[in-house]
């Protein structure tokens, strides 16, 4: 994880520079000294959201071992086994999708019953999708 915290700090800081440089030469450049709002508020919503997760991977890094790839001595083959499990097919993120495109319809058109619709199917489907191995047909360890 330190590597990742490495590759999120340096695009943090840099997109932080690009926004002080942006402010700076828009205001030099306009012909009234004003700032142009919406590219270095942008430009700091980004650097803030990389951030966030600059700090999540440094704060995760503190707390476990080493992985092979942050020790310089590290080889490929001790990274070697299994990665995790993975589901080998599922129908819940194309029942998140549409629950997401039904909500944003609601929202674009601002019809407050397709919003409320919507956000209930997207917890109904989310929820389906968390427990998918815990219940049913598809359910993994012991019956």
């Amino acid at each position: 994880m330190r590597t990742e915290s490495r590759v999120f700090g340096v695009i943090t800081l840099t997109l932080y520079l690009f926004a002080a440089v942006y402010a700076f030469w828009s205001w030099y450049e306009s012909p009234v000294n004003q700032i142009e709002v919406i590219g270095f508020i942008a430009l700091l919503l980004a650097g803030s959201l990389c951030g966030m997760c600059w700090g999540f991977f440094a704060f995760v890094a503190r707390r476990i071992d080493l992985r092979p790839e942050d020790r310089g001595d590290g080889e490929i083959a001790d990274a070697a086994g299994d990665v995790g499990f993975f589901s080998p097919g599922s129908y819940w993120p194309f029942g998140l999708a549409a629950s997401t495109t039904l909500t944003g319809i609601g929202v674009v058109y601002w019809w407050g019953w397709l919003i409320a619709l919507g956000f209930i199917s997207i917890i109904l489907t989310a929820c389906g999708l968390l427990f998918e191995y815990h219940t049913g047909s598809r359910r993994l360890g012991p019956q």
